[in-house]
């Protein structure tokens, strides 16, 4: 009783502030991106080459929330927080887009928000989905719930919105099963007469990614073979939107004639996500968010393709406290048999023992697993010991912060910023 009487008070806060705001997401096209991973890359791109473009456009991520080119922030010190804000800080953010001439936004829809109706109300112009794999299984009990709250965001979608799926994720094409807008898919599958946009990984190393997107030649800076995936997303919504043409107006700094492809050539990706940089020894430090064990595979497997023959590759990896610990031996097991070198240490172990958390990431090695791991619990000295570890040739990976900048140990948040830690001990 208590919770329906919550609900039905914030349904008529959320009301109000709306027709305060005057209704402000229905004079914004908005695109919408769900998955496990791939939401930050995918809706900052699009955001960025809408800019490039000469559009005035908004960015919803977990990194930041930029309103054409200033960042939005709840107060002076605070940025707002969650992947997704909240229905009524949302119609908040939406209303100073529009105040501020914005056409389009860019934003990531998580699970969270959706089971718990963040985005109701909102008239999407489309909707993109990424993949689906182990995550906030904590919150969502089971695979089957936690599919359900990401396919409630394609099923309300309205018949003007296109839907956008990844055919060659497992789910993606269940995702858009029974719902009314129209249905597009992509992929690097063989079968391309079942792809609207269809991608090929021509070439892939340390310098970036060269492609092709329905005949068309792709160059990025971007590295593996899951940000392909990203950029041929990034490339189909770009082509439903009808974004490959001039810059809109002569003031905008990019020239006339400027298109999505040569965008994408020199874009560069989010803060925290496979950002990388070459040490004066001639290592390649790569840092990233990734904190699921899909997310933590594929950017061991993308740095492995990436990686000189004779270069090693050392991880520096822990998993949440307070969160899901069913992946803890999942992601321990990924890291360990990818690496040459794994350095199991702290991400944010909030309440929990960072030992302990620690323990159950080496639960399920094998003793040629349990030969490569190593323990230093303190996040400052494993990154520490990797630069003293490392030749050159080889990869660092750092991976499950990206870009946050603190670390939460018994409930107490501390500035800790994974690149700054590099450079501190590199100086």
């Amino acid at each position: 009783m208590l919770k329906k009487l919550k609900n039905i008070w914030w349904a008529g806060k959320l009301f109000i502030a709306r027709i305060l705001y005057g209704n402000p997401s229905r004079k914004l096209k908005i695109i919408g991106v769900t998955g496990t991973n791939g939401k930050t890359t995918t809706a900052t791109l699009l955001y960025e080459v809408a800019m490039e473009l000469g559009y005035k456009a908004g960015l919803i991520s977990t990194v930041e929330i930029l309103v054409g080119k200033e960042k939005l922030k709840l107060n002076s010190n605070k940025p707002i927080p969650a992947t997704t804000p909240d229905s009524i800080s949302l119609t908040k953010i939406f209303a100073e887009m529009v105040a501020k001439g914005c056409e389009y936004v860019f934003m990531e829809v998580s699970s969270h928000a959706l089971d718990q109706n963040r985005v109701a109300g909102i008239t999407f112009t489309g909707g993109i989905f990424t993949n689906l794999t182990h995550d906030h299984l904590d919150y969502h009990k089971d695979f089957e719930n936690y599919f359900k709250a990401k396919k409630k965001f394609f099923e309300m979608l309205p018949k003007t919105a296109f839907a956008l799926s990844n055919m060659d994720d497992d789910y993606g094409n269940g995702m858009l099963d029974d719902i009314k807008a129209e249905k597009f898919f992509y992929g690097f599958g063989e079968e391309t007469e079942f792809l609207d946009f269809y991608g090929k990984i021509l070439k892939s190393d340390f310098n970036g990614l060269e492609l092709d997107f329905n005949g068309e030649k792709v160059n990025s800076k971007l590295l593996g073979k899951f940000n392909a995936y990203n950029l041929l997303a990034v490339w189909a919504t770009c082509k439903l939107l009808n974004f490959d043409m001039p810059a809109r107006n002569a003031t905008h700094s990019v020239a006339g004639g400027q298109k999505v492809n040569k965008i994408l050539e020199r874009i560069q990706p989010p803060r925290g996500r496979f950002e990388h940089f070459t040490t004066p020894e001639g290592v390649l430090v790569v840092i990233d968010y990734a904190h699921s064990p899909d997310a933590l595979e594929k950017i061991l497997l993308a740095v492995k393709e990436i990686k000189p023959e004779a270069g090693r590759i050392i991880s520096v990896f822990g998993c949440g406290g307070d969160r899901d610990k069913s992946k803890r031996p999942k992601m321990g097991k990924i890291g360990a048999g990818l690496s040459d070198i794994a350095i199991f240490t702290s991400d944010n172990p909030r309440s929990e023992d960072p030992n302990k958390i620690i323990d159950d990431m080496k639960s399920d090695l094998d003793h040629e697993e349990n030969k490569k791991a190593i323990t230093i619990v303190d996040r400052r000295l494993a990154i520490e010991e990797s630069l003293k570890l490392a030749n050159k040739g080889d990869v660092i990976l750092c991976a499950g912060k990206g870009h946050e900048d603190y670390q939460e140990v018994k409930g107490v948040k501390s500035h800790f910023d994974d690149i700054e830690e590099f450079k501190k001990f590199l100086k």
